[in-house]
């Protein structure tokens, strides 16, 4: 059990910075009924721990062997970053606020793992955390670990929506939108940063 809740405590440290992930849970569970995003965060916490998995087993060893993956992830994943940042800070008070339909099923599960899988900070950063307790651990502890890491994410996100859902009503629009400004703002440095990493790279 020491290597499960070692791996809580790791997942909660990779889950938890605000990040393109978290954000769309937030402005999920802003806009859409508690049944619709709670939905919203299940599909987010399928792609997060599929990621986490994969990062854990095997993407960090593909990437140290292949640097044109890894240059190639921070080229695309910086231009959906900066795509999605952009996107927030162009919408409307009045597409945020108040309760709005869901996205048809498959837009959300194509925008959950866009959020997911094509962001390149993630990718690395979980490659970096998780490939590398990965080295050091072996058998029984290391599937504990990593279902440590699982249920951290399922729990932050499930959280996080029931917490934003049930106080929500104490956000208008003129909040919301300052929330996606904000957030866009901070996507937007992201992405920044990761086409950064990537000229430097070139």
């Amino acid at each position: 059990m020491r290597m499960f809740f070692q791996g809580l405590i790791m997942g909660f440290a990779y889950v938890a910075p605000i990040g393109v992930q978290n954000l769309f849970v937030i402005n999920s569970a802003l806009s859409l009924e508690r049944r619709q995003a709670l939905l919203t965060a299940l599909i987010v916490i399928f792609f997060d721990v599929t990621l986490a998995l994969a990062c854990f087993w095997w993407i960090g060893a593909v990437m140290k062997h292949h640097i044109w993956l890894q240059k190639g992830i921070l080229l695309i994943g910086s231009l959906v970053v900066l795509h999605i940042g952009f996107g927030l800070l162009r919408s409307k008070p009045a597409e945020i606020s108040g309760e709005q339909q869901a996205l048809p099923l498959l837009k959300t599960v194509s925008f959950a793992c866009v959020v997911t899988w094509f962001n390149p900070q993630a990718v690395i950063d979980g490659t970096m955390m998780l490939g590398a307790f990965h080295a050091t651990l072996a058998g029984k502890g290391a599937a504990q670990f990593i279902f440590g890491v699982m249920t951290a994410s399922a729990l932050w996100f499930l959280s996080l929506t029931l917490l934003i859902s049930f106080f929500r009503r104490k956000f208008h629009s003129g909040v919301l939108r300052g929330i996606n400004i904000l957030s866009g703002l901070i996507i937007l440095f992201y992405g920044a940063r990761l086409l950064l990493s990537f000229l430097r790279m070139m």
